[in-house]
């Protein structure tokens, strides 16, 4: 058998503890293992260009070309798995190892590779914690600059059959060095929160009338809202939980995807002017019902129900409310049902998807109805801002300057009619920042993080303010932040971490994020912009000039100045940065 000798970087995962794990539960055991290998381990690879050499029944033998990809996939999966396994029973929970190695390898005619090089890694995997990672210190020189990490030296160590070597572990619960102290209003995606956490999934609809649908999702909408202003409550976002919608899950298994504790379902039965909510708060550990009940009351009675079901969910989660957030939980909408219904249809195209033209007049109309009959309704004049911005970024009617202006008004009005309302803030962000007034957009995204803590889409617009305004790399803990909170929208999130690293001049990591969302939107035109970009500051000409063709393909009519050129860049420098890297490659920056 022939076999040809070279250098490579090779990473070494095993489970801690797997006999253990398989003593308790070995089917569920290797069923979470081939889970994570389909969608977490294996793109994880993929994205950072490894090839899976071998894989032992608990772990796996990867090779790249590189030790900062071998290093950059080790602590994707790492992080991973600590969401994953938040709210997991400690001796259930499936722990990695990692250990990353550059040395000298064998590889034979089938693939597979023998030497040091493998040796010294799979050595170096038992050196690390649980959740943790450890590089040799050839490993160490190659990515120590060129990773977002913080290493810790932790000596020489004796390996077995090998001659003692000095170790480097990421501690991943500690800020990076290169990233600096973190904005305070976003925790580490590396570190597990503490505090309750809780998924509302979308209630279901009862009804006769399958009409009626718009009803129960609005129930659900506003449960997730008045749960998510509790800074002692970690709440999943409505974009994540409604991917549930219509399905027969199993609240432990949401919990796991999710990584909560708790799971709220429920359903909504409306008839003429009666309405039957059901509710129920399960372990999502266990899948034992902790609190159910079922109210029967008039239509007219809808606000104060809704408020008893919020406060006996707060009550059954034992969370702590400060004054502050007592008032809030409570506060806002209106209390003109009419004005209610209207408000819920129109808030369909808010969150709905494809939008288009007439989706946007109807949602309009609806809004305004929803405004004549109260016209103190902050959060109706909050989405009428959102429809017009909507407006103005794709261009549905002929007059964009008009557009804007009206999202504009309709946001002053929201954030004037109530003060603390984060839909208000959060459409006075947008219009803000269409007008390039960075300044006060980030005025208005800070207070809609404050009034709503778990506010995903308020984490990763005041990142773009920070993107925009030229320190890059502090946007990168407010986008985890929001991915944690939604972790199904992490395909759009992953995008403004590209664009995130790629102004900061971390071309690699840029490349990876923007490889990433590739793969799991592969229709993005935006992306792919990106990625060119920083495979032409790579030297990576050729696959350069190969994603943008692709892009072309996508869409004919792409340039970078209607893309990036309309984005408000407060530096001018920052927009060069990204021309720079398509004129590198020889592509085309109009």
């Amino acid at each position: 058998m022939a076999e040809s000798r070279k250098l490579a970087a090779i990473l070494a995962a095993d489970v801690v503890g797997f006999s253990r794990l398989a003593n308790i539960d070995e089917e569920r055991t290797l069923a979470r293992l081939r889970a994570l290998r389909s969608d977490l381990l294996d793109p994880s690879i993929e994205v950072h260009n490894g090839r899976v050499v071998k894989r032992t029944g608990d772990g796996a033998i990867v090779e790249f070309r590189s030790a900062v990809d071998a290093v950059r996939c080790a602590i994707e999966i790492q992080r991973s798995m600590i969401e994953r396994n938040e709210g997991v029973a400690g001796e259930r929970r499936i722990e990695f190892r990692i250990g990353v190695h550059v040395g000298d390898v064998v590889e034979e005619d089938d693939g597979d590779l023998m030497g040091d090089g493998v040796n010294i890694a799979a050595r170096l995997e038992g050196q690390a914690r649980p959740n943790g990672v450890a590089l040799s210190e050839d490993a160490y020189r190659q990515v120590r600059g060129k990773v977002d990490a913080h290493f810790e030296d932790i000596g020489e160590k004796s390996l077995k059959n090998i001659a003692p070597i000095r170790v480097y572990a990421i501690a991943l619960d500690e800020p990076s060095a290169e990233v600096g102290a973190r904005a305070p209003a976003a925790a580490s995606v590396g570190q597990v929160p503490q505090k309750p956490s809780i998924a509302v999934l979308p209630f279901v609809n009862a009804s006769d009338d399958p009409k009626q649908e718009y009803f129960s999702d609005g129930i659900s909408e506003d449960i997730i809202t008045d749960l998510s202003k509790l800074g002692g409550l970690t709440v999943i976002s409505r974009n994540s939980s409604f991917t549930y919608k219509g399905r027969a899950v199993d609240a432990r298994a949401v919990g796991r995807d999710l990584g909560v504790l708790r799971v709220l379902e429920g359903s909504v039965r409306r008839a003429g002017q009666r309405l039957r909510i059901t509710a129920q708060l399960v372990d999502a550990q266990t899948g034992a019902q902790m609190w159910a009940e079922r109210y029967d009351r008039d239509a007219a009675d809808l606000f104060e129900l809704q408020d008893e079901v919020t406060r006996q969910i707060v009550a059954a989660l034992k969370v702590t409310l400060t004054p502050d957030e007592r008032s809030r939980l409570t506060d806002g909408g209106t209390s003109n049902l009419e004005a209610y219904d209207f408000f819920l249809r129109g808030r369909e195209f808010i969150y709905g998807e494809p939008k288009s033209l007439e989706k946007f007049q109807k949602a309009v109309a609806e809004f305004d109805q929803a405004i004549r009959l109260d016209p103190n309704y902050s959060q109706a004049y909050a989405c009428l801002a959102w429809a017009y911005v909507f407006d103005h970024m794709n261009g549905w009617t002929s007059d964009r300057a008009r557009a804007l202006s009206l999202g504009a008004q309709n946001a002053e009005i929201a954030a004037e009619k109530d003060p603390n309302e984060p839909l208000a803030q959060l459409s006075l962000f947008l219009a803000r920042l269409y007008e390039h007034d960075l300044d006060a957009a980030c005025a208005a995204a800070e207070k809609a993080i404050k009034l709503n803590p778990n506010f995903a889409l308020g984490y990763n617009s005041l990142a773009s303010i920070h993107t925009y305004t030229g320190e890059p790399l502090a946007a990168v803990p407010l986008i985890e932040q929001a991915m944690r909170l939604d972790p199904a929208w992490a395909k759009q999130y992953l995008h403004f971490l590209g664009v995130a690293y790629l102004v900061a001049g971390k071309y690699e990591t840029a490349a990876a994020m923007f490889r990433q969302r590739i793969n799991l939107s592969p229709g993005t035109d935006f992306s792919r912009a990106g990625l060119a970009s920083a495979l032409g500051h790579l030297g990576e000409y050729d696959e350069a000039r190969r994603v943008w063709g692709e892009l072309m393909a996508i869409n004919t009519k792409y340039s970078l100045s209607g893309h990036f050129g309309r984005q408000p860049f407060r530096n001018p420098a920052d927009l060069e940065r990204i021309a720079q890297g398509l004129r590198l490659a020889g592509l085309p920056v109009d």
